[in-house]
């Protein structure tokens, strides 16, 4: 189940907003006044411009590619599987974080408020304070398919209003000299200090980011997104710049200091300035805006985190769980409750966060620096300019936000030993899910989603080879039908091979290479067809297996297509084992039906599961391809035993469904039946159907590839079959 567009500009805006403005500067100010004095406004500025560097990289890649799940999908695209969900892993972890953050924020605010009319209050109530705010939130999030929180947002916005309102009238009353003499020492700590209270601050400006993790569900994405990108930034830095410049002025009694107020008081430092220019009202005012802050970033938060989990799910990188999307209400419900879960765990277990709070700022820093260079990737691998927004200045802005965020993010490694142990330890964590859990099914929707979308090989850079040898002029044409077929077009390269026996060149030079020169011409004849442009190689060898080995090797290619008329003859099968145990790639035998076939004319496809084992993620690679070039109805076929228990068939179909369903999205059919003869059974099927698509067994001391079943198969029927083998040498 898909979600919605149903997000524009403001709405889209609103979700970066509520998580930028409010909460960071309320809970960070104090602490970048402490470490460097007034220039602290200089720190908010500089942060300020390597933010605004980085929306620029985010925003091109969500035009681009507007799918939920922000920086995990951009990483996904451009590099693997297993890289991404590095990414993905500590980017949820920082939205979990700074959710953590802010309803601990929240209870703290609520708590200080209501002791203001009830003394006494028990210390646990800002935790149950907090918990009640996640919870209201995860219930209004499960209900609702947008971000939600314009009321906060705009409640929050007029309150900032006001305090820079008044803080300005103030200034234009107060002496020049009091303003002056509070911006002294401008650098108090020196550019050490500067850079200090930069990498202290830099998650007040989060928020934009996560607009481009919910881009699967914005309107017109290529327009709405780089807006609301700018727009966030515009607003929030719109209200720092003036509220930390009054509060270090006017909010500061003479004789006082920003700094030694600060450090005496880093948590409501902006509640004693505006106390000090609006008395009560102003010191009420930051407490509302306060709680309205945290509940906004919170809900922001919470938002962002539920999709990243969501894309992940859906890409087999986090449980598959986490990717049921309500049919009704069109929201990750699943996703959106584990979430609520994890952060309510934490909120319990860590109700001192500070320490996790510079992890969220050292991982959001790290991953800023990566979009930069994916976003490089993404264009240089990318052919053509396009129709969606592009960063000015390519390479050089992204060079710069990168080697800033960088350089930030080691600084901020050293300046706080416990953010670079929490996130080495978050990292430690994943790593162990993912192998153990995770990284074989994401291999195998990992390899689908590449044959599917062949943008995504170009996006990563690759350039997969097909060998194909050619020596029958009858299935030649046949085979750069398949051949194109398996590999992705405009990225995808074939190689055929003719191989010619030295005894042939010396005796019968002209009659052997007619023959090739004619399945040459039917195999390129076929390939024009499909407007693929292959290369072609002619060799002198005595062994042509030894020599289809070394081509192999040589040219370093990851699939090699071998076409076979017959399985009848004893000799070529033991070469044809012999050759599957030697080479170190993906291997696919085809066994056409009559000459000419061709496999766009495929309508009904059968994919035979005995098992989920090594050959998945090539199984979902050439599924995916054949899927790609023609949409035939395909069917995975899974035969049980006779005797199996109803229950048993129901999980296994279970399993089967969404099996088929990962490798061709929406579109799989499953079918589990029950045989006491399984290979009878598959041999009726197979008739019934125009190819199938089968794995081979790997081979061992006494195992050979093609089982007795495979040789029925191609004995009993007259159906198109491929059979396909997952090197283990890769």
């Amino acid at each position: 189940m898909k979600t919605e567009r149903s997000i524009g500009f403001y709405g889209a805006t609103g979700i970066g907003v509520g998580a930028m403005v409010g909460g960071g500067i309320l809970a960070l100010a104090g602490v970048a006044f402490a470490a460097t004095g007034p220039s602290a406004l200089l720190a908010f500025v500089l942060n300020g411009v390597i933010a605004f560097i980085t929306a620029l990289s985010f925003a091109e890649m969500a035009a681009a590619n507007p799918q939920s799940g922000g920086t995990y999908k951009f990483e996904k695209k451009a590099l693997t599987v297993q890289v991404a969900f590095g990414v993905g892993w500590v980017v949820w972890f920082a939205s979990l974080m700074a959710a953590v953050l802010y309803a601990l924020g929240f209870g703290a605010f609520a708590l200080f408020a209501l002791e203001q009319a009830f003394e006494g209050l028990p210390s646990f109530t800002a935790l149950i304070l907090a918990l009640g705010s996640l919870g209201f939130y995860i219930f209004k999030l499960t209900r609702s398919s947008g971000s939600g929180g314009m009321f906060a947002n705009i409640t929050k916005l007029l309150v900032f209003t006001i305090l820079i309102a008044g803080g300005l009238a103030a200034f234009f009353k107060t002496p020049f000299s009091h303003v002056t003499t509070s911006l002294q020492p401008f650098f108090s700590s020196g550019f050490s200090g500067l850079l200090a209270a930069m990498g202290y601050t830099f998650i007040a400006l989060q928020g934009f980011d996560l607009i481009a993790s919910a881009s699967g569900e914005i309107k017109k994405p290529e327009r709405t997104i780089p807006r609301a990108m700018i727009a966030t930034l515009v607003v929030g830095l719109a209200i720092y710049i003036p509220l930390l410049f009054v509060v270090s002025t006017v909010g500061m009694e003479p004789g006082q200091s920003i700094q030694a107020t600060s450090e005496a008081n880093p948590e409501t430092v902006i509640a004693i300035a505006a106390q000090n220019y609006l008395g009560a009202f102003g010191f009420w005012l930051v407490i509302i805006a306060g709680i309205f802050s945290m509940l906004s970033a919170l809900q922001a938060n919470l938002f962002a985190a539920s999709r990243i989990g969501l894309a992940m799910a859906k890409d087999r990188t986090l449980t598959h769980h986490l990717s049921y999307v309500d049919p009704v209400r069109k929201t990750p419900t699943t996703s959106i409750l584990v979430v609520g879960g994890i952060v309510g765990i934490l909120i319990i277990a860590l109700p001192n966060v500070a320490a996790a709070g510079a992890a969220s700022s050292l991982i959001f820093l790290i991953t800023f620096a990566l979009a930069h260079v994916i976003m490089i990737l993404m264009r240089k691998r990318t052919v053509g300019v396009g129709k969606t927004f592009r960063v000015p200045l390519f390479p050089y802005l992204p060079i710069f936000g990168m080697a800033a965020c960088l350089g930030l993010a080691i600084f901020q490694a050293i300046a706080v030993p416990a953010a670079g142990i929490i996130t080495l330890i978050w990292l430690l964590a994943g790593s162990v899910l993912f192998v153990v859990f995770f990284l074989s099914k994401a291999r195998v929707y990992d390899a689908s989603a590449e044959a599917i979308d062949p943008n995504l090989v170009r996006l990563r850079g690759l350039n997969p080879l097909v060998l194909v040898p050619i020596a029958n002029p009858q299935n030649a044409k046949s085979m750069a039908f398949v051949a194109n077929a398996l590999a992705p077009p405009q990225v995808g390269r074939v190689l055929l091979l003719s191989i010619l026996n030295p005894d042939d060149v010396k005796t019968n030079i002209t009659e052997k290479l007619a023959n090739v020169q004619q399945a040459l011409e039917q195999a390129l004849t076929g390939s024009f067809e499909t407007n693929m442009k292959p290369d072609s190689l002619l060799t002198i060898a005595e062994q042509p297996w030894d020599e289809i080995e070394r081509v192999v090797r040589v040219h370093n290619c990851r699939s090699l297509l071998l076409g076979l008329s017959s399985f009848s003859d004893i000799r070529t099968t033991l070469n044809l084992e012999k050759l599957v145990s030697m080479v170190a790639c993906d291997i696919v035998v085809f066994r056409q039906p009559y000459p000419g076939w061709q496999i766009l004319k495929a309508k009904k496809v059968l994919v035979p599961v005995a098992g989920y084992s090594a050959h998945d993620a090539l199984r979902a690679r050439v599924v995916g391809s054949i899927w790609r070039e023609s949409k035939p109805e395909i069917t995975f076929l899974q035969i049980i035993p006779e005797d199996s228990t109803e229950s048993h068939e129901k999980q296994q179909y279970k399993k089967l469904h969404r099996f088929a369903n990962g490798i061709v999205p929406q579109s799989g059919k499953a079918e589990v039946v029950r045989s006491k003869d399984i290979t009878g059974t598959l041999v009726q099927y197979t008739k019934q159907y125009d190819l199938v698509i089968m794995g081979l067994q790997q081979t061992g001391k006494h195992q050979r590839a093609f089982s007795n079943l495979s040789l029925k198969m191609a004995k009993e029927t007259d159906t198109a079959l491929i059979f396909i083998r997952h090197s283990q040498k890769l």
